[in-house]
């Protein structure tokens, strides 16, 4: 089944149960500042308020742009009120439309299930680049330097977790989080076995990939 992620920065929307829609599972997840790293696998639509606890609406709408995981995303901003000036800014800043708030389930959904259909998704084809290594999400493809990098699906989701994410060290609880694992069935032995696998990989096409270990924490991705 597809899974089309839908995130909002209004807190209600964590009391909202998965619609089911054809082949597809919506999910709603609630969007702040000091949310956990997530993967995304599948459309991301994203609401955002105009007014925000940390930032502003506008800010944060920049700041999903500037961020990988996001950039691509469709980005609705919901305005407390019906201002020809706000719509303009909100546009600006990235948006790709405007509704006036506050947005409720089924009015997120109407607007999710309207515009896919007129998109007739998929949606964007993501890429991600950190200097030569690339990473094609819809083909799982993985090259350094125009070399292909055979990687099983659990390697090549592990690594796009590292990439999305560059710069941070993120610990082995995040990592088995990200990856959907059962916190229950699997500790942080686990991801040091799993990231020794991903390393051994690509030490045997002799590239030096940049993932350090950073003792009693857990990995960064150096970019």
């Amino acid at each position: 089944m597809n899974v089309v992620h839908i995130l909002s920065t209004d807190v209600s929307i964590k009391a909202f149960p998965p619609f089911l829609h054809g082949k597809a599972e919506f999910r709603f997840s609630h969007l702040s500042l000091a949310a956990t790293p997530t993967l995304f696998e599948g459309p991301v639509w994203i609401f955002v308020d105009w007014v925000l606890p940390e930032i502003s609406g506008l800010d944060m709408i920049r700041r999903l742009r500037n961020d990988p995981r996001t950039s691509s995303a469709h980005i609705t901003m919901v305005l407390e009120q019906c201002d020809d000036d706000d719509k303009r800014r909100a546009l600006r800043a990235g948006a790709d439309d405007y509704l006036v708030g506050p947005a409720h389930r089924k009015q997120i959904l109407d607007r999710v299930l309207s515009l896919m259909s007129e998109r007739d998704v998929p949606l964007t084809h993501q890429v991600l680049e950190r200097g030569p290594l690339l990473m094609d999400i819809d083909a799982w493809r993985t090259t350094w330097d125009g070399k292909s990098v055979q990687l099983t699906p659990h390697e090549f989701r592990l690594l796009r977790f590292f990439v999305e994410n560059p710069n941070r060290a993120l610990s082995r609880s995040e990592v088995i989080e990200a990856l959907g694992r059962d916190s229950a069935s699997f500790d942080g032995r686990n991801v040091d076995a799993w990231v020794r696998r991903l390393r051994a990989v690509f030490e045997r096409s002799d590239i030096n990939l940049p993932l350090r270990t950073v003792r009693s924490v857990g990995y960064v991705y150096d970019s």
